[in-house]
């Protein structure tokens, strides 16, 4: 029989005898060998000779363990004394939650191929009907103690493709209907000589920001009383939001370029506010060590109080509200990076002013004004508005906050890129204006809230300034350019309040849970902008023809 497998005629010793004698008992009493797996067959007697150490070896360091019974499986499944080094796939199966969906790896003894030798192996399961099924309290994923804790990413990915199909089908069917709508006429006119005014405005606001220097310079030179520094920013930084006002209401121009030279204009008196307040401040924490008073460990003095014009001139470009003397930079330029920043900006970009005209423009254009019409038409209209609205700005968050200061930080070198927190995840309207916009938010912290704190003006009331300081800013951005004062816009930021009381009772109401959020969502995207938008519109409208009818 030279050269077949041995199944039969075989001569076992002692110590074979006792192996599978030992494996039989432990068979029949539901007892199981977890470390190592010790073939039992061999092509020839030499092999036998060769691995009777292995054997011996492997039975003196092997490690046995008791199947558990019906009584103390749910105490032995979940005690550390089940599991082991080499039954890792195993105890996986036993410990995990999933333990009983399939058991398809488990096998007590398999025999490895040999030489001239089918290949057999013996399988066990360790998954018995004895052991218990259900073993603790468990919630659904959906449920509502446990929705949050799970990971949605593949419903993610559902409703982006969701939205990609049915605004692919419904871009197609705008064209089909009404063809091509973009022009420009609405948002340029650049043949119009009205707009150039508004450029040199736009261009002369530097001039702001030198006066403002000269006045920290003398400062600094102590050529002129305290007194007089203070009311000389007072009066630079007004001029720097009043001059562009009245340029603006002077010239009939395109709403996007007064929006814009606004915008601008804001900017500089933010900036100018903040370099002033930090000056003055560092005046006094000077004058404090001079006279060898304590200064709070808070304060960073490593930077000593100086005026320079170069970083007067960093500050007015940085992404930043707040100035400081020096601030965290990089240490290079990532030119490919910019590009496609850039490339992007372009295109979302291009894709806002493509749902302004082809979306935007025909809803506004269609419908009533909300306050005078039939309610239920105007509720359709704010709804169907609400989409491409919400759209529209999500891409300008995107452009500007993302995009564009990210951008321009890259090329300055400007660190500390924290220009927005997740205020998506808002779960009140509070949360919501502390993290959308964070140079704002750090700007009205440093300058605003925390100041009238140290002058004992209560927290309520402090915030109540801060939105109304907001408040103004946001309806001066939009209704000069307009040429209307209806105060949409400082009533719509002013009604945030209410609803940061609403939200954070409803909050503390509903614990561990999005109703904040799902507030937000409705009342500042579905109802609040699509609102003001055709509020703004009509008003626009109605003054438009009382010009012509003039």
């Amino acid at each position: 029989m030279s050269g077949k497998p041995l199944y039969i005629e075989r001569n076992f010793d002692s110590l074979e005898i006792l192996i599978i004698i030992k494996r039989i008992v432990e068979t029949c009493f539901f007892w199981e060998k977890t470390e190592e797996v010790i073939p039992l067959s061999f092509s020839s007697p030499m092999e036998i000779s060769d691995q009777r150490q292995t054997i011996a070896t492997a039975i003196n360091h092997s490690t046995v363990r008791r199947r558990p019974t019906a009584t103390s499986a749910g105490r032995l499944y979940n005690s550390p004394e089940s599991t082991d080094s080499s039954g890792e796939d195993l105890v996986k199966d036993f410990g995990s939650d999933d333990s009983m969906d399939t058991v398809d790896s488990a096998v007590a003894y398999s025999q490895p191929p040999q030489k001239h030798e089918t290949e057999t192996s013996s399988l066990e399961f360790p998954y018995r009907p004895s052991v218990p099924a259900h073993r603790r309290v468990k919630e659904s994923p959906l449920s509502s103690d446990s929705i949050f804790r799970q990971s949605h990413a593949g419903l993610f990915n559902l409703c982006i493709v969701v939205l990609v199909a049915v605004n692919s089908r419904l871009i197609i069917e705008n064209l089909m209907k009404y063809g091509l709508l973009i022009k420009s006429g609405f948002w340029f006119s650049s043949s119009s000589w009205s707009d150039w005014p508004l450029f040199m405005c736009c261009l002369s606001l530097v001039v702001f920001p030198f006066t403002a220097f000269i006045v920290e310079k003398l400062a600094q030179w102590k050529s002129i009383p305290e007194s007089v520094v203070v009311l000389l920013h007072i009066i630079i930084t007004s001029a720097s939001v009043l001059y562009p006002v009245l340029v603006i209401l002077r010239c009939d121009s395109a709403f996007l370029s007064g929006v814009t030279l606004m915008l601008f204009s804001c900017v500089v008196w933010l900036k100018l506010v903040s370099y002033a307040h930090t000056n003055y401040d560092m005046r006094q924490l000077t004058k404090s060590i001079e006279k060898g008073e304590p200064v709070p460990n808070t304060v960073n003095m490593d930077y000593p109080y100086s005026v320079r014009f170069k970083s007067l001139a960093y500050f007015m470009v940085a992404p930043t509200l707040c100035y400081q003397l020096s601030y965290p930079r990089t240490p290079y330029i990532r030119k490919g990076w910019v590009f496609r920043q850039l490339v992007k900006l372009i295109v979302f970009t291009g894709v806002m002013g493509f749902i302004i005209e082809q979306y935007i423009n025909p809803i506004v254009q269609n419908s009533q004004h909300p306050f005078k019409g039939d309610l239920l038409y105007a509720i359709e209209r704010v709804l169907k508005l609400s989409v491409p609205n919400l759209y529209v700005w999500l891409c300008m968050f995107y452009c500007f906050f993302h995009l564009w200061l990210n951008i321009l930080a890259e090329l300055l070198q400007f660190g500390d890129r924290e220009f927005y927190k997740d205020w998506w995840n808002a779960k009140t309207v509070e949360d919501y204006w502390r993290m959308w916009n964070m140079p704002v938010h750090k700007w009205m912290i440093r300058h605003l809230y925390f100041p009238c704190l140290r002058h004992g003006i209560p927290k309520a009331v402090a915030l109540l300034i801060a939105f109304l300081v907001s408040a103004l800013f946001h309806e001066l951005c939009i209704a000069v350019p307009c040429h209307i004062f209806k105060l949409w816009a400082f009533g719509g930021i002013m009604f945030q309040v209410p609803l940061v009381l609403i939200t954070h009772y409803l909050q503390d109401k509903f614990r561990n849970s999005m109703v904040g959020n799902m507030i937000f969502w409705f009342i500042f995207s579905i109802l609040g902008q699509p609102m003001c938008v055709l509020l703004y519109y009509h008003d626009l409208m109605n003054r438009k023809s009382k010009l012509d009818q003039s």
